[in-house]
């Protein structure tokens, strides 16, 4: 790989931001997000992005050889991702920012056509994740996600994605309920069925599929495959200063989280960026963040160093994450949802999290580092607690904790409609994430003794010094 740096937001981060660099960077977030339908398309997404930027692929079921000034990636079931940037062999410790690549969405189960009075054919779906089910309704949707395939080689995985208006979840008419507006409650396994056709439409599906896999239906074993909105993601708002697109959560984090670690030149510490998947329904998955990845990663590059295992030790007490999902901001029309002091709002800073319950990771400690990480990237930040009298979710970063110990802070892009299948965010904060992103990958956390809690953060490309104390 030539050099650290790659395709990303250098010039962004070194000096003024344009109106124009701001619209190059949140185009090539609406196109990353248009090319990732499932999971798996947003790895299969990032893998391209660093091919070209020459990182080297590895596999699990290899042994790793790796060298200084070198970057490389590795995935697992292909809707994880981990990529890093050794600088050295005796480097200090890790700098991690860990984001999800999967969304809430209706899962298409087996035997999925379901034919009506010999009429019509829907198939049959299910819920993946707390998604909001009215904004499916009456919107073409079509198909994406993978099967497995037999071949005379053995099981093969293909992606595939239907690029046409294929499928539409019909509302029942307010004639025939004329109390919906007052409230209604879906029933997921009788309104969220969509329609593929009238009666000569059975098992048109199947052929779609193996025509889009380039093989014969008999031979297609498994799938994972899911609804996807066809509406593309687009710049709304008076002067574009809102994104609205799927996925934004938390695939926003992750672009920003990639562009950053792709402009970064790491000097003490490993880079580490890292997309785990299922985060939506509970990350305990081999690919989630309750599995092993994103340990046996860091392990490996410790042992490939031919460091110990103290070694691997003292680096986790060195080292510093960053669990991005994420965030709510503040309603429009309903502002009294939010907590009554810490008012998070779009285009305004990344925002970072705060529960008392420890919902997310974030102290004194963790909160005070990533401050002055956005303070050196000069950029803004906010904070965000839930209503004391209302319950919030939880992210990836107390689950990872469980198997890679590290100070953690849990931040997010502040967003609204979470978990639609049609979001909003802000053009400015994608950019604030993946200047803070680049300065955060070419930074160091230097632990000093237990209880002092005196931690230097340094950047080799600003050389700009901070002190938490």
């Amino acid at each position: 790989m030539a050099g650290w740096a790659g395709k990303g937001i250098m010039k962004i981060v070194a000096g003024e931001r344009t109106d124009m660099e701001e619209r190059k960077i949140n185009q090539e977030l609406l196109d990353f997000l248009d090319g990732s339908p499932t999971s798996f398309h947003a790895v299969a997404e990032m893998k391209a992005m660093l091919d070209e930027a020459g990182f080297s692929k590895l596999s699990e079921s290899d042994l790793w050889k790796l060298e200084e000034n070198r970057g490389y990636y590795v995935t697992r079931n292909g809707s994880a991702l981990i990529a890093f940037k050794i600088p050295k062999r005796d480097f200090a410790g890790f700098q991690v920012i860990a984001s999800h690549s999967d969304s809430p969405a209706l899962k298409i189960k087996a035997n999925a056509e379901i034919a009506v009075e010999g009429k019509y054919v829907k198939l049959n779906v299910e819920k993946y994740g707390g998604l909001l089910c009215a904004p499916w309704l009456d919107r073409p949707l079509s198909v994406a996600g993978r099967v497995a395939v037999r071949t005379s080689a053995g099981i093969i995985t293909k992606l595939v994605k239907l690029d046409r208006d294929l499928l539409i979840i019909p509302s029942l008419a307010i004639h025939m309920n004329r109390k919906v507006n007052e409230g209604y409650e879906y029933n997921a396994q009788r309104d969220l069925l969509p329609l593929l056709g009238g009666s000569e439409a059975k098992e048109g599906l199947l052929k779609l599929i193996a025509a889009e896999a380039g093989a014969e239906a008999e031979d297609i074993l498994d799938a994972d495959l899911f609804l996807y909105n066809r509406m593309k993601g687009t710049m709304v708002g008076l002067n574009e200063e809102f994104i609205a697109a799927p996925h934004l959560d938390d695939l926003q984090c992750a672009f920003a989280s990639l562009k950053g670690f792709l402009a970064s030149v790491p000097g003490d510490s490993v880079a580490v960026h890292c997309v785990l998947d299922n985060e939506e329904v509970g990350s305990g998955t081999k690919q989630g963040a309750a599995s092993t990845f994103l340990r046996d990663v860091l392990q490996r590059i410790n042992y490939a160093a031919g460091r110990s295992d103290e070694q691997y030790l003292t680096a986790l007490a060195s080292s510093f994450m960053v669990s991005a999902d994420n965030a709510h901001s503040i309603h429009p029309n309903q502002p009294d949802k939010a907590d009554p002091t810490n008012r998070p709002y779009i285009n305004e800073g990344i925002v970072i999290k705060y529960s008392a319950n420890q919902k997310y990771t974030t102290d004194a400690i963790s909160g005070a580092m990533f401050k002055s990480i956005c303070r050196m990237a000069e950029v803004p930040y906010q904070t965000f607690f839930n209503r004391s009298d209302m319950l919030g979710g939880s992210t990836l970063g107390n689950i990872s904790n469980s198997q890679v110990a590290l100070n953690t802070v849990d931040i997010g892009l502040p967003q609204l409609a979470m978990h639609s299948c049609y979001e909003t965010a802000g053009s400015k904060d994608t950019v604030y994430l993946a200047k803070a992103a680049q300065v955060l990958f070419s930074s160091s956390v230097r632990a000093a003794e237990d209880g002092e809690y005196q931690i230097k953060m340094y950047s080799r490309s600003l050389s700009v010094p901070e002190f938490v104390k």
